[in-house]
């Protein structure tokens, strides 16, 4: 119930360490190496350098979110529990390349991308990595499992960045 506020699962401002410090593998991707203010979380980004170009020791927003709809607008229908393809068509239109259907958290950021939980590995004591793959693009967070509760495995994540 807590959820339906919220579809972000986690969100910090982040300072990148280094940029592709193990060498630059393709042309028009980078890999940020980056520490979070708030949460203390490590963090690892393949981006696409074209579209939202970054540079050492600049900050960025960055949030987790289970959906681009935005908290508050769930739709509530009486009845058997939500069938596992519920949330999908709910967000089908959220976000459209011709600019039409509703608009969502993506109006919020500067850069978006869609992919999977696909890994959890445990750490030392409270220390976890959640692995993320968007399209090829990997995302490793790495920090206390208290703040990574809300990321699920084999679920849908998108990547929300902003300057």
């Amino acid at each position: 119930m807590a959820s339906a506020t919220s579809n972000i699962a986690f969100d910090d401002i982040f300072t990148i360490n280094a940029i592709d410090k193990e060498g630059k593998k393709f042309d028009r991707v980078s890999r940020l190496y980056a520490h979070s203010k708030n949460y203390d979380m490590d963090l690892t980004l393949d981006y696409n350098i074209e579209l939202f170009p970054l540079q050492q020791d600049q900050s960025f927003a960055l949030a987790l979110a289970s959906s681009l709809a935005r908290g508050g607008a769930q739709a509530t229908t009486s009845g058997a529990e939500g069938t596992a393809d519920d949330p999908e068509d709910k967000d089908r239109d959220v976000w459209r390349p011709d600019g039409k259907g509703r608009r969502g958290l993506e109006e919020d950021y500067e850069y978006v991308m869609y992919g999977k939980v696909y890994k959890f590995d445990q750490g030392t004591n409270e220390i976890v990595t959640a692995y993320a793959s968007f399209g090829g693009l990997l995302l490793a967070l790495t920090g206390s499992y208290r703040h990574l509760t809300s990321l699920v495995l084999g679920e849908p994540i998108y990547v929300l960045m902003r300057k």
